[in-house]
């Protein structure tokens, strides 16, 4: 089998190589997955909730490895200490709602009948994670089908090799079987084949439209469920009643960290006229104060892209739209740290419209485009215009207003006056080619299990 390098977008070093699987073994993964599931689903919930969470405990004492570990593998600044927060918080939220999640749904306990129904675990469940948030997207999954009584099989992106052993290396430690938990390296050809012969019960993959639709191909016909997150080009509205600065503030953060490379990042901005001056000055103001370097100084709060090609096609779209009339705000001469590969400094656009690619393919990647609006009908059509549906960000004073706009934008979030952000109480999912399925919240728990209807008559 062709080893799988993980070039290291700091400085263009192989900084991992692993040798994927021969099917054979990889056969062999899944069997033992799938032998080991219903011992580990006979377990009390409340022992596989503390095996859990011991096993993320583990993880946070590898927190200076980790965090570190990362800004090697896709360039995130160290300063911002990886994913732990987040990783903390859903587990932590998943764990308590647990319980509540799986519990059945009692219809009648009488002295002749007992009707109701269960949740049971789907079997072997495999995650296809992805290397932009590898712990959080990861953890999303992991731990619900965990605690549900799953076996778990996970293959990470090549550009994160090292966090699929991480994880697991922290949940065998912490007492999670191995063959309930496994990391696997495997290739496309490979991946498909497992699917295509139903080695898994239920397939969650977090990545692009072109591996959504070839995910979709290879489970064609076997009937194993699919939750599928594939991207977005996320919009952020700024209304007249907007609070300017707050709006400014999250929507940039919204648009730069994490060089761009967030699912739910915003993409492209629409600001009523009366604000939109403004806003745009101010927004300027903010990206000229971030410092592209990296990942391991201090003062760096921009990092590399995870992959010179992954940049080249930011620079491709900002080169198409500024070729087509839009505007460069930003001056790459206060970014010397660009260097024409994974390193790239961030840009605003104006003048732009839905022809150019920048506002209308994902760009995932430190740019975003704004445009100027008269009114609510304006900025919901351009909203929708587009073919994915994540999140949404709303600006305005009100909630109803906020809710009726939002009820009328074909996406999975609403956001008012936030963004970019997972609150693992409500649900993750998208719409268009976003994808299909739901993570988090309760909805979370039904994702890994299904219902079991139970009519016992006493005669």
């Amino acid at each position: 089998m062709k080893p799988i390098q993980l070039i290291s977008p700091v400085d263009g070093s192989v900084y991992a190589e692993r040798t994927p699987l021969t099917p054979d073994a990889a056969r062999s993964a899944c069997a033992r997955a799938k032998a080991a599931q219903r011992a580990w689903a006979a377990r009390p919930l409340a022992e596989r909730i503390a095996l859990v969470k011991a096993g993320v405990a583990k993880l946070n004492d590898m927190k200076d490895v980790v965090v570190e570990e990362l800004a090697w593998q896709m360039g995130r600044p160290t300063r911002y200490g990886g994913e732990y927060g987040g990783v903390n918080a859903r587990t932590d939220y998943m764990s308590d709602i647990a319980a509540d999640a799986l519990a059945s749904q009692v219809v009648e306990d009488s002295a002749t009948f007992r009707r109701y129904i269960g949740r049971e675990a789907l079997g072997v469940v495999f995650i296809v994670a992805p290397w932009n948030y590898p712990y959080l997207t990861t953890i999303n999954t992991l731990v619900p089908a965990l605690i549900a009584g799953n076996t778990v099989i996970l293959k990470h992106a090549s550009q994160t090799l090292l966090v699929g052993e991480r994880l697991a290396e922290a949940f065998h430690a912490a007492g999670v079987p191995d063959d309930v938990f496994q990391n696997v390296v495997l290739d496309h050809a490979t991946t498909e084949a497992l699917i295509s012969a139903r080695a898994f019960n239920f397939v969650n993959f977090t990545g692009s439209v072109a591996g959504g639709a070839a995910m979709e191909r290879a489970a064609a016909g076997t009937f194993t469920p699919l939750g599928l997150e594939l991207g977005g080009k996320d919009p952020g509205y700024v209304r007249a009643d907007a609070n300017l600065d707050a709006a400014v503030d999250t929507l940039m953060d919204g648009a730069m960290f994490n060089a761009g490379q967030c699912c739910c990042g915003i993409e492209r901005i629409y600001v009523h006229e009366s604000l939109f001056d403004a806003f745009v000055a101010k927004a300027v103001d903010w990206v000229n104060k971030l410092h592209l370097g990296n990942p391991f100084d201090a003062g760096s709060t921009l990092g590399p892209m995870a992959n010179a090609r992954f940049a080249k096609v930011v620079r491709d779209q900002i080169a198409d739209a500024v070729a087509a009339g839009a505007k460069p705000l930003i001056d790459p001469a206060n970014f010397p740290a660009d260097d024409g590969g994974a390193y790239l400094a961030p840009q605003i656009l104006v003048n732009v419209d839905h022809s150019m690619r920048v506002m209308r393919d994902e760009s995932f990647g430190p740019v975003v485009g704004i445009m100027k609006v008269s009114d609510d009908e304006e900025a919901i059509r351009l909203m929708n215009d587009s073919p994915y549906g994540l999140t949404a960000s709303i600006w305005t004073q009100d909630y109803d207003t906020a809710a009726a706009i939002g009820a009328r934008i074909e996406t999975g979030t609403i956001f008012m006056n936030r963004a970019d952000y997972l609150d693992p109480a409500l649900c993750w999912t998208g719409c268009k080619d976003t994808g299909r399925g739901a993570s988090l919240s309760y909805l979370g728990f039904h994702s890994v299990t299904r219902p079991k209807s139970y009519h016992l008559k006493k005669v």
